[in-house]
């Protein structure tokens, strides 16, 4: 059996970090057994549904490297296709016509809350002739469901599932207005994409088993299921806006790669012993639903922060480069210049060791695009004393006489030091605070070398 997986995401909003984990499990298991994965807009509600959320979907997913084999389907193209099904349904009657008008639905649900029944439909148009529907109305058609017996689930995470038939009604499959109903929907789409494995989250686990119902009212084969637990919040509460970032693109507005997001969503209800950092190929290596597990899991923003800091170190330096070169302007106000790109990549492999986050490594790299006068932090501004100055106008004429190689810088500092009775430390201390306005930057000998002799020099001249 040719494995195939699919994610189907509506666009009535933004790809939330519940369904980015949820395409990621289908991404992985797709690749793990050389299956395809692919995408479904799920889009036939026209009036919230818009371009603009399904670019936002697939610019999330494309981020997160979650490709898939095909071009996205959209669902609100195989509109024919569902009315056709739930027209075979009702010609080989197992499916009928209801003309129950709004007015006795509502009449229906009340009687049933009044007498603490669950609201259900009572099937009285299941064995009525058409002939004696009500004139001018017209009729939904709702699939003929078993009430006898069970209907039973076999899946791959939650185990053996059971529901009587009797609990579940006849649910209508094509609307009186002739659009065929997402649960309806769903099926025929999955059917004729070839599904094989249906991994989604477990607030779907009840809509499965009407759907197995349209399934074997069909003869099709049923796919698997496997229905993951959601993710709560570090409180147990639903994942909502109060316990931070939701949407996969404000984590990517908050700095994070998505390696680590990835990485962490997989941790996140899943696990293979002590395996924590895993690279896209161990993923897909190692991943499999057997390692699944069945409570919801619980956001850790910390957690996530650590391990982004992780992948930050590891990252390409030319990579790091661009993403903080692209958010300089915006977020600290400063302008890009031809050279910084230069001086960032040398200083990068000291910058990233500090930074958990690309907010941070950019806030970290800005002093290197800011003009003369620097803005000084309260602790750096404490370290230029009046003795501090004078020292640095001590030592500039020593490092105007080296090359400004790393390896000059550090042996004319490490004289100027010995020779006015100073540790390293208190020269270096000082002469980062003139450089940088703050106190933590790269070895002070990288800094100086980045930002080269002429810029070195006006920065300590102005403090002097």
């Amino acid at each position: 059996m040719k494995i195939r997986t699919r994610f189907a995401p509506s666009p009535t909003g933004l790809l939330h970090i519940g369904g980015a984990r949820t395409a990621l499990f289908n991404y992985l298991f797709a690749r793990h057994h050389g299956g395809e994965f692919l995408i479904r807009i799920e889009d036939t509600d026209k009036a919230r549904s818009t371009e603009e959320a399904v670019q936002v979907i697939l610019d999330g997913l494309d981020w997160l490297g979650l490709n898939p084999d095909a071009p996205p389907v959209f669902q609100s193209k195989q509109e024919a296709r569902h009315v056709e099904v739930a027209r075979a349904l009702l010609a080989q009657g197992r499916a009928y016509e209801c003309y129950c008008t709004p007015d006795e639905l509502r009449e229906m649900r009340e009687t049933a809350q009044a007498e603490g029944r669950p609201p259900r439909y009572d099937g009285r148009w299941r064995d009525r002739d058409p002939a004696s529907a009500p004139a001018g109305v017209k009729p939904a058609i709702r699939l003929k469901a078993p009430r006898e017996g069970e209907t039973v689930l076999e899946d791959l995470v939650q185990g053996t599932v059971t529901v009587a038939n009797s609990e579940l009604d006849d649910m209508i499959i094509l609307r009186s207005d002739g659009t065929p109903t997402y649960l309806h929907a769903v099926v025929v789409d999955d059917h004729d994409m070839a599904i094989s494995h249906v991994i989604r989250g477990d607030d779907h686990l009840t809509n499965t088993f009407r759907q197995i119902q349209i399934y074997n009212a069909m003869g099709w084969a049923l796919p698997k299921f496997a229905h993951i637990p959601l993710i709560h919040g570090a409180d147990g509460a639903k994942l909502s806006k109060r316990h931070g970032a939701v949407s996969i693109l404000e984590f990517r507005e908050q700095g994070f790669l998505p390696e680590a997001l990835c990485n962490y969503l997989l941790r996140l209800g899943w696990g293979h012993g002590d395996a924590e950092f895993l690279s896209r190929d161990e993923q897909v290596k190692l991943f499999d639903l057997d390692g699944v597990g069945r409570a919801a899991s619980r956001m850790d923003y910390a957690k996530l922060t650590h391990l982004n800091g992780m992948w930050l170190r590891g990252a390409d330096d030319a990579r790091l480069v661009a993403d903080v070169m692209a958010r300089l302007p915006v977020q600290c106000g400063v302008s890009v210049s031809d050279g910084l790109a230069d001086k960032l990549l040398r200083l990068m492999p000291g910058l990233k060791e500090r930074a958990k986050t690309l907010l941070e490594l950019t806030a970290s790299s800005a002093f290197l695009a800011r003009s003369i006068p620097l803005e000084f932090e309260p602790k750096a501004q404490a370290l230029l004393t009046v003795e501090a100055r004078a020292m640095l106008g001590r030592l500039a004429p020593k490092l105007a006489a080296t090359d400004f190689s790393v390896a000059e810088l550090d042996a004319a500092m490490r004289s100027f030091a010995e020779a006015e009775g100073l540790k390293l430390g208190q020269v270096a201390q000082p002469l980062r605070a003139a450089l940088t306005g703050s106190t933590m930057s790269p070895g002070i000998d990288a800094t100086l070398s980045a930002l080269g002799a002429a810029e070195s020099l006006a920065r300590i001249q102005a403090v002097i």
